[in-house]
């Protein structure tokens, strides 16, 4: 399978990690995945690129490293969203990134008590 191309591949792609506590939602009339509660991977109504949660710092070295992979965009300027252009989205990438902001969104207490059950 090649890069992520779509919302719809982003979606099932991130579904299929089969983590719990992900649902699909709507924020601001686009939708996107929430995990936790909260906003964890969208597609951009701005730029046609996925959005993954990260800092300030990490978005202008990924944008100085590849910035036709990592644009920017005025919208996102003082929030640490990292866009990922549409095409260009590898899935090992996204599934490293996934599973981290997954796991920076999980309630510590609940986290532990999944981390002990898992096998």
């Amino acid at each position: 399978m090649g890069a992520i191309a779509t919302w719809e591949e982003l979606r099932n792609f991130a579904m299929s990690l089969g983590l719990p506590q992900v649902e699909d939602a709507v924020s601001w009339g686009n939708p996107n995945l929430k995990a936790h509660g909260k906003m964890w991977c969208w597609w951009s109504p701005y730029v046609d690129a996925a959005c993954f949660k990260g800092s300030i710092a990490e978005r202008e070295m990924l944008h100085a490293a590849e910035p036709e992979t990592f644009p920017l965009h005025p919208h996102y300027a003082n929030h640490g969203i990292l866009l990922v252009a549409a095409g260009r989205i590898g899935r090992d990438w996204a599934e490293a990134r996934l599973r981290r902001t997954w796991e920076e969104a999980a309630p510590k207490r609940w986290l532990a008590r999944w981390k002990a059950e898992a096998p």
